[in-house]
């Protein structure tokens, strides 16, 4: 057994976020995280760090300049367009915009990479928890070993260990999935669909009505990211083999018959097999009451369905309560308490405006982009 007097569980945006903040105030943390390595799996796609969350963040972490040299410019750039190709509206990135976009990798990278050395403890799955007495936590890992800490984050995600020491509430299904896939050299091997994406971010929909859509990112190394829309019931994507690579992409592309060629190609063309993810939540107002020695940050906290804001609140939350623990040197209660009095009302706001996203028409969102401009 080892002991630890910050011990953060996930090594996500936000809970390296804390880590960061922590070290910049002089504080040590140790992070245990389950993948075996940095690079054990590909870290998602394209992140907008926004201005007024998640480069306040940044900010905090003491990052800006390493963050700036990650930015992947003209990525701000947005279209619309229709099921048959129509542009219905584009939006270039001339430069001024709150949301640059970034690989989540190369965000996630630049942060280990301003920790000491093991602080990220790799390897470490987590398989229960549990109170000891006077705010105090052991953590239990697959492989039988255990850390004893005077504060436990829970930055773990959805599916969070710490949670169920806080509070009895697990995500339900929000009844829409995407399903993901990739066009690698995108300029030179799908000409039609790069066009049809533009520079940055393309969102496609049926003006005529219908809940599908799809949405895709121009990465780095002309990638594009796809991100197909369906709004199903889970039982609909039980009934796809998504080990069956060809039956898959084409009961897929089916739900997409007869939109633009250069739309559909995005599904069929793909240069992977196509990837469920299920959109899931905790409840709108979802908080717990202040038990000694153990809070939540990200997802853990306050899983909504994607909206743009996850990543940029997780960070958020790892550098505020990195501050409070600053400002409240000896204190971790009264850290904790400022801290998730400030959390639960901001998360709540978030989540509301994320179910309202996710209960939207796609048509709903074009109206809403087109009064913007």
């Amino acid at each position: 057994m080892t002991t630890s007097e910050v011990t953060i569980i996930g090594a996500g945006l936000g809970g390296l976020t804390l880590a960061r903040v922590l070290h910049v105030h002089g504080i040590p943390a140790t992070v245990y995280e389950a993948e075996p390595s940095p690079m054990a799996r590909t870290q998602g796609g394209m992140l907008d760090i926004h201005d007024y969350n998640g480069q306040l963040a940044v900010e905090a972490a003491d990052l800006m300049d390493e963050f700036r040299a990650i930015v992947l410019e003209g990525r701000q750039a947005l279209r619309i367009l229709d099921r048959d190709g129509n542009v219905l509206a584009d939006k270039a990135d001339d430069g001024t915009g709150g949301r640059p976009e970034v690989q989540r990798g190369e965000l996630r990278r630049i942060l280990i990479d301003s920790l000491p050395a093991a602080t990220v403890r790799w390897g470490h799955k987590v398989s229960g928890t549990r109170a000891i007495g006077e705010g105090r936590h052991e953590v239990t890992f697959a492989d039988g070993s255990t850390v004893v800490t005077g504060l436990l984050v829970g930055a773990d995600g959805a599916w969070s260990r710490v949670r169920p020491l806080l509070s009895d509430a697990t995500p339900e299904y929000t009844g829409t999935s995407f399903v993901e896939t990739y066009l690698f050299d995108a300029e030179a091997r799908h000409p039609a669909a790069a066009k049809a994406v533009g520079g940055g971010s393309m969102f496609a929909v049926d003006p005529d009505g219908g809940e599908r859509s799809i949405g895709a990112h121009r990465e780095s190394g002309e990638t594009l990211h796809t991100y197909v829309v369906l709004p199903r019931p889970l039982d609909w994507f039980a009934a796809v083999d998504f080990t069956d690579r060809a039956a898959a992409t084409a009961r897929i592309a089916e739900e997409f018959e007869g939109w633009a060629p250069e739309l559909t190609a995005l599904i069929t063309d793909s240069d992977t097999a196509p990837v469920l993810r299920s959109h899931h939540a905790l409840p709108i107002e979802h908080r717990w009451d202040r038990i000694p020695g153990v809070t939540l940050l990200g997802d853990a906290a306050h899983l909504s369905p994607p909206s743009g804001e996850g990543a940029n609140l997780a960070m958020q939350d790892g550098a505020e309560l990195g501050r409070a623990i600053a400002a409240h040197p000896g204190d971790i209660e009264a850290a904790l308490t400022a801290y998730e009095q400030a959390l639960f009302p901001r998360s709540a706001s978030a989540a509301a405006e994320a179910m309202v996203m996710n209960d939207s028409s796609p048509q709903d969102m074009v109206d809403f982009f087109l009064r913007e401009e």
